[in-house]
């Protein structure tokens, strides 16, 4: 075993159309209800993850609970129709080709839950890069709680430079489980099973030795991260919650207490970090662009931290002279989140200008745009200096987020 990462008991479907089947990240294209639609026309009455899950679009729409119910009973069926095949104890090595044709290598196994701590200044193996919005986890741990099965869209990262623990695996002789198309301009994705895996989880214990981290951050006196949470943290703490749950009930062993996820190397050719920029909704556009420019001393004067504010067709570049953060998007977190607290709105959070551009057409609507972060500074930050502010980066467009795919049973 490697400790905080470790091989699953791993369900894959069986004589269903994989395309159909595999669909992205639930809180994907939270502004774009087009998007589920097509994706709800092009699934149809198949057999698909689209209907073991909750897009978050729909999180506050009426008829939540029995969204919810109808789930937990379509998990039932699956495993009661037998359309499983199982795969004890195994991890799955996949290569997702992107939409601009670069491929990202990665490996299905199953977190320790003792292992992960979200919490502010957390010292675990592994890790929040970002803080974690409390509210966000009790509606989510409503759909996790009676759920027969979990689907990962969480992605965690290793800091493996000599790219020496992922990437060989490409290289080895493997037996295919599955090589399908993705919908929706998502790529193409090939999984193949890991069966001697002494040599891969023997690379990933290392990773936890505190001598090896000590000397590679020139650090002392800190907690080891091993794994650095990419994607899918508030899905990572919803597994948590639900497990701390059970343990509060006096259950010492359950399947619950470990969660399915990707791991993918930070070093990744094809991992690139990109902005997650920022739509206000119902907000006085005149006076949100006043207030930005006043409590962030914001003007066209060039300095480190900037923001692009768009209202309509206008667009403007501001430089932020009085930070609130080391990083720009700390800063306008900042901002954003006095002003709905002081003057009322909404936010969402947003991947791709172009979307912004189009969103901030809207009456009431400001969009704000923000550069990307290093990602070699992401583990060095998070060690130092804690979590990240929210919503600081995303690994890739939204189209190149984890699809559902593999599964487990968690009751």
């Amino acid at each position: 075993m490697s400790k905080a990462f470790n091989r699953a008991d791993v369900l894959l479907p069986k004589g269903v159309d994989m395309t159909k089947w595999s669909v992205v990240a639930c809180d994907q294209y939270t502004s774009e209800p087009e998007y589920w639609k097509e994706v709800e026309k092009k699934v149809g009455d198949s057999v698909s993850t689209l209907k073991i899950t909750l897009p978050e679009i729909y999180l506050e729409e009426d008829g939540v609970a029995e969204r919810i119910e109808n789930i937990n009973a379509t998990m039932l069926d699956y495993i009661n129709r037998e359309i499983f095949t199982e795969y004890k104890k195994s991890y799955i090595y996949l290569e997702r080709t992107l939409a601009d044709g670069t491929v990202r290598q990665g490996i299905v196994g199953m977190v320790d839950l003792e292992e992960y701590d979200f919490s502010k200044g957390s010292q675990s193996l592994v890790r929040a890069t970002e803080g974690t919005v409390l509210e966000r986890i009790p509606p989510r741990v409503r759909i996790r709680e009676n759920a027969a099965l979990e689907l990962p869209h969480v992605m965690l990262l290793i800091d493996d430079s000599q790219k020496s623990i992922i990437e060989p695996l490409a290289e080895l002789n493997l037996r295919k489980v599955y090589d399908f198309e993705l919908l929706q301009g998502g790529g193409h994705i090939k999984g193949y099973l890991v069966e001697n895996a002494d040599e891969l989880d023997e690379k990933l214990s290392m990773l936890a030795d505190k001598a090896v981290f000590e000397e590679k951050y020139g650090v002392s006196g800190k907690g080891v991260l091993q794994y650095a949470v990419g994607d899918g943290n508030h899905s990572l703490a919803t597994a948590k919650t639900c497990w701390e749950n059970l343990k509060a009930q006096g259950v010492k062993e359950h399947p619950a207490r470990f969660a399915l996820a990707e791991i993918v190397n930070l070093h990744s050719d094809a991992l690139n970090f990109e902005p997650i920029h920022r739509v206000l909704f119902d907000v006085d556009t005149k006076n949100f662009v006043e207030q930005f420019k006043e409590y962030l001393c914001a003007d066209r004067t060039p300095d480190k931290q900037w923001a692009e504010v768009v209202v309509g067709d206008t667009r403007e570049k501001l430089y932020i002279h009085s930070a609130k953060s080391n990083l720009s998007v700390g800063s306008v977190q900042n901002f954003v989140d006095r002003y709905l607290e002081k003057f009322g709105g909404k936010v969402d959070y947003i991947h791709g200008d172009e979307v912004v551009y189009s969103l901030a057409k809207g009456e009431g609507c400001v969009g704000i745009l923000l550069g990307a972060m290093q990602k070699a500074d992401l583990f060095p930050t998070v060690i130092l200096d804690g979590a990240l502010p929210r919503k600081t980066f995303s690994m890739g467009h939204a189209c190149d987020k984890r699809f559902y795919l593999e599964c487990r049973k968690i009751k």
